[in-house]
């Protein structure tokens, strides 16, 4: 027997999965349909693994603001904005350190999303759809922060909840017991969004800002990271603005802050970032061109 008689028959290509679907549906495509049966599934399977890596492994993003500048260039309109990726997966087997730039979900806004019927707020004449500013003088930057103050008043406390749109809206005397937006008539829903900062301390650190410098546990951080000022001179910011009472970072918890200090909202308005809120490290810079490399 010759060689040529001795060598194995080609095994034949198996036909798509899509195809092979087809026929068991009684669908017998030709050579141009069997083409673009082909073509439809090597598309499906290559946008399904790509919904997988920006779901599970990284997300591109920029930043619409001057809140990081320079160490990442933002714009109002976007399309000069440093865009970049973020890898999801480094905090899956590592803590988040200080001096790091992560990125993270928080609180952008507060909206009421529902008023009860027969309620203080229905009474006062609030609407659907407002976007809350202050609880008395306690700015709503949050829904925890509010609910925390309200819970802290003595019942009977007289009650003005302000909007952004200049609403004023009497919700008469506390109610005994009352903690919560909801024990005033209002369901409410948060817009929550994807910030870009710099880790500054973690849970179990005490932290403030004096003279444009950061301490950490009392010590003025002095790493090239930090090196740039930082405000605090802003009735609006709450947190890790007083030397004489440092703010305590809860255990589980992270205090952020923006490069470009005096353009950003950060830890200094509402607090700290939890733990299960962090998506990952901005790892490439792919835009602007002149910009393009590994981000710090």
């Amino acid at each position: 027997m010759s060689a040529t008689q001795r060598r194995r028959p080609k095994k034949e290509k198996k036909p798509a999965v899509i195809i092979r679907l087809a026929w068991r549906l009684g669908y017998q495509p030709g050579r141009v349909m069997r083409e673009v049966l082909e073509w439809i599934e090597v598309l499906a399977v290559a946008g399904a693994l790509a919904a997988l890596i920006m779901i599970f492994v990284t997300v591109r993003m920029h930043v619409p603001t001057d809140s990081m500048y320079p160490t990442i260039d933002g714009d109002q309109n976007g399309w000069k904005a440093d865009s970049f990726f973020v890898d999801r997966i480094t905090y899956y087997f590592r803590d988040p350190k200080p001096g790091s730039i992560v990125v993270f979900r928080h609180t952008d806004a507060v909206f009421v999303q529902r008023i009860m019927e027969g309620s203080p707020a229905e009474a006062a004449g609030m609407a659907d759809g407002e976007r809350l500013y202050y609880l008395n003088t306690v700015p709503v930057y949050t829904k925890t922060l509010a609910e925390d103050a309200l819970a802290r008043w003595e019942a009977g406390t007289p009650l003005l909840l302000s909007t952004i749109g200049g609403g004023q809206y009497d919700l008469g005397e506390k109610p005994a017991g009352a903690s919560t937006f909801e024990d005033l008539g209002i369901v409410i829903r948060e817009k929550r969004i994807r910030y870009v900062k710099r880790l500054v301390a973690v849970g179990g650190q005490t932290v403030y800002i004096e003279d444009g410098d950061i301490y950490v546990d009392g010590e003025r951080l002095e790493d090239e990271r930090f090196d740039r000022e930082y405000d605090s001179n802003s009735p609006h910011y709450l947190f890790g603005v007083n030397p004489e009472v440092p703010t305590v970072v809860p255990e589980g918890h992270y205090f952020v802050l923006g490069d470009n200090s005096k353009a950003s909202f950060d830890s200094r308005y509402w607090g700290f970032v939890d733990d299960r809120d962090m998506i990952g490290v901005p790892y490439l810079r792919v835009w602007p061109l002149n910009r393009f490399g590994l981000m710090r």
